[in-house]
């Protein structure tokens, strides 16, 4: 592989918790994750593990448990999980997106109660966007919760839900005000075994295979009105303010799949041979490998231009939309071009491209499609 560009993100400490976070991962992950794909979920002992690490939520503050870190830290873990392709585990979904509402919506009651059991690992979180009938128009979701008293009665059904075998404690996108279109959303919080809170079965995906995924069912779920995150009404807002980040997120994991997918097939195209000679000394396929990797190299610099806006709390949800769409896009193509490489052992299971391949497609579906990224995006363009 050619000596990639040297990135000045990161400092020394950085480095040091990449190295636990990979030396953790390849401990207690990589000899399971085969396993946990059939089994359709990891092990929730590990995200005890990690949590004991410091590796779970490490941007929260230190009164609720965290280590009070900047989001360079988070883009660490999601980078050596992706590097490795422990596609199940699904902690940026719980650090990157859940967690931060309890932060930045909740009451100190809800800081106190939650925050440190989500950094130590012992809870488990998910957010309930989709449901059934909606997708990426979080505008449009049909789950109502209906004030009662000191109590919200929440009923609907929510489907894709990462981590929603797991979850202690769910983030249910309800309508409190269905007649008030997008100012009718709020955000609810729904901690597991509370009566009327029922998990489907975890889906069978056709990537992602040790990540649990579920359908959620509210049906006469009473909560206390006091697990309201932040203010009636105001959910749809909460959401677009926080939906930069997830972007990112996805960004950051992506770029660093693409890197690990060409790093695996630049070393299989020297070993494996074809009419007397190793694949690489085809013209064809120095040819592919550049094409991906100029490309790869531009959208690691993009994305380290974007996390950096990020930490300067400059990240706009246009330029969210452009990382998310350019980067899911690019590592699609780079999946694609590199299972072509391997050949028919590109399409075996037991070799990461095909893992990798698998696992790609979602990128461009979940965190709104690349379809509204491209409508957000245009919008700007003309407004």
């Amino acid at each position: 592989m050619a000596q990639p560009i040297p990135r000045t993100l990161f400092e020394a400490e950085h480095e040091m918790f990449r190295d636990s976070v990979r030396k953790f991962l390849e401990a207690e992950a990589v000899p399971h994750h085969a396993q946990w794909e059939k089994e359709g979920q990891v092990d929730k002992a590990l995200w005890r593990k990690a949590g004991e690490q410091g590796f779970l939520a490490p941007t929260m503050p230190e009164e609720y448990g965290g280590v009070g870190v900047d989001f360079r830290y988070n883009a660490i873990v999601v980078e050596e999980l992706s590097r490795l392709g422990l596609s199940g585990i699904g902690w940026s979904l719980h650090s990157d997106i859940a967690v931060p509402y309890l932060l930045n919506y909740g009451s100190e009651e809800i800081k106190q109660k939650f925050i440190p059991g989500c950094v130590s690992g012992e809870v488990v979180t998910a957010i309930a966007m989709t449901e059934p009938g909606t997708g990426s128009d979080l505008q449009s979701v049909a789950t109502t919760a209906v004030r009662d008293g000191d109590e919200y009665v929440l009923n609907g059904s929510k489907t894709f839900i990462t981590n929603g075998q797991h979850a202690d404690l769910v983030v249910v996108v309800a309508k409190t005000d269905p007649s008030a279109g997008a100012k009718g959303t709020s955000l609810i919080l729904v901690e597991g075994g509370t009566p009327g809170f029922e998990r489907g079965r975890n889906l069978d995906k056709v990537g992602l295979k040790a990540q649990d995924t579920s359908e959620l069912f509210f049906r006469n779920c009473r909560v206390p009105a006091s697990n309201l995150l932040g203010r009636e009404g105001m959910g749809f807002a909460y959401l677009m303010e926080e939906l930069a980040q997830e972007r990112l997120a996805i960004a950051i994991g992506a770029v660093a799949a693409c890197e690990a997918v060409l790093k695996t097939t630049v070393e299989y195209v020297q070993e494996r041979k074809a009419f007397g000679k190793p694949i690489l000394a085809f013209q064809n396929t120095q040819f592919k490998l550049a094409e991906l990797d100029a490309e790869v190299t531009q959208a690691r610099v993009f994305v380290d231009r974007c996390l950096e806006l990020h930490l300067d709390r400059q990240l706009d949800a246009v330029t969210a939309a452009k990382a998310k769409l350019l980067t899911t896009d690019l590592q699609g193509r780079v999946c694609d071009e590199c299972v072509q490489l391997h050949g028919g052992y590109g399409f075996m299971w037991e070799y990461p491209v095909a893992r990798a391949y698998a696992d790609a497609r979602v990128q461009r579906i979940y965190g709104g499609t690349n379809e509204v990224m491209k409508l957000i995006i245009g919008r700007a363009l003309v407004a």
